[in-house]
């Protein structure tokens, strides 16, 4: 997972690249002053537009694939509206696990697409977390596309059962909730985190 330093220290440099690339062309290209003044305006607007745009979108939740492994933090199920036009969605808040069942302790927002099946799991996921039993659930019980060499070897070493919830496109990086109706577990009881083997005396 991406840090915000890691995103700010590749968008200055993004930046600044473009300015040089800018000043090489105002020093050595051979262009009408006025082409030269529109190159710059159009840059200038370019870091003033980006900026502003780029602040809108702190704190909205991703369409990315949810991670491997993950615990479930909070969710917010917006139903779909027939008279606004909107197809609904459910809002998870999710800690990525590693393979010891440990929290990264970054917490990040997703966005899936809505359906009845997977917001009545998701409302009995809210409700197990309020008694006081952490809820976890893994990207595959998501899907994750059809057709890629990582869909093909998750077909080798998952269960059937999850498999059939699978419905999204790795290849633009969004994904489908399960199917209504689609068996598989989507949220399950958080196993306690593995500890480190002790050293034999």
């Amino acid at each position: 997972m991406i840090d915000l330093q890691t995103v700010i220290l590749t968008l200055s440099v993004a930046y600044a690249v473009i300015g040089a690339l800018l000043l090489v062309v105002l020093v050595y290209a051979r262009l009408h002053w006025s082409l030269k003044a529109v190159a710059v305006v159009v840059t200038s607007a370019f870091y003033i537009v980006s900026f502003t745009e780029m602040r809108g979108l702190l704190g909205w939740a991703s369409t990315d694939r949810l991670p491997n492994a993950f615990k479930l933090l909070k969710a917010r199920i917006v139903e779909p509206h027939s008279l606004e036009g909107d197809p609904g969605s459910i809002y998870l808040w999710v800690e990525e696990l590693d393979e010891d069942h440990r929290p990264s302790g970054i917490p990040r927002a997703f966005r899936v697409p809505y359906n009845d099946t997977l917001a009545e799991k998701t409302h009995a996921a809210e409700n197990e977390i309020a008694a006081g039993h952490p809820q976890g659930g893994r990207a595959a019980d998501f899907g994750g596309g059809e057709g890629s060499l990582i869909d093909m070897v998750r077909e080798y070493v998952t269960p059937k059962a999850i498999l059939e919830t699978s419905g999204g496109d790795s290849s633009t990086g969004e994904f489908n909730a399960p199917p209504a109706g689609a068996q598989g577990a989507v949220f399950t009881p958080l196993p306690p985190p593995r500890m480190p083997p002790k050293d034999e005396q």
